[in-house]
């Protein structure tokens, strides 16, 4: 596997060894030695699988108690991934990064606890796929707004993307909650 910094150097983009044949492919979408070996040395607790339509843009989420690490892939269609540094210590304090994850580049995203994600869905519908390293706290998740003028989050969409209610209510990333 192939594991390349982003501009903000603790989230990683992750391309796996891909084997295709007339069959079709085959990838390790996890290999606890080997992430170790990268640099990943994550202990997964949960998975999970969401379906989204064209235009949906799920985020930005984080836990500030129980903070989760993620391990993000697309298995069908295109999203268009960002992480968010919520960590007030660190040099890349309030930057974003941002990627295309999608079934034909078969590329995973590496999101250490500290961070906000979000993604937008970008072909007819997109199924996500991801691992995190602590459980869903639904009492300590917090959004911050998908818009939010201080971060200006360059999204590929045109317009408002659909939004649920709590993703539309988001704070702005001055008044958020953010780790020490």
């Amino acid at each position: 596997m192939i594991v390349t910094r982003t501009a903000i150097p603790d989230v990683l983009v992750i391309e796996p060894k891909v084997f295709g044949d007339a069959r079709g492919f085959f990838l390790e979408s996890w290999n606890a030695k080997a992430f170790a070996e990268a640099g990943i040395p994550a202990a997964f607790v949960q998975d999970n699988h969401s379906r989204s339509p064209r235009g949906v843009l799920r985020g930005l989420h984080y836990q500030i108690l129980q903070p989760q690490g993620k391990l993000v892939r697309v298995a069908a269609g295109e999203v268009f991934d960002v992480a968010v540094d919520l960590r007030r210590a660190s040099p890349t304090f309030g930057r974003w990064v941002g990627e295309r994850l999608s079934n034909d580049n078969k590329r995973m995203l590496w999101i250490p606890p500290g961070f906000g994600h979000g993604f937008l869905v970008l072909s007819e519908s997109a199924d996500f796929l991801y691992k995190t390293t602590d459980y869903y706290a639904p009492e300590h998740e917090r959004v911050i707004a998908w818009n939010d003028p201080d971060l200006a989050i360059k999204w590929p969409i045109a317009g408002t993307p659909t939004l649920s209610g709590r993703d539309a209510a988001g704070a702005r990333f001055r008044d958020a909650e953010v780790f020490s």
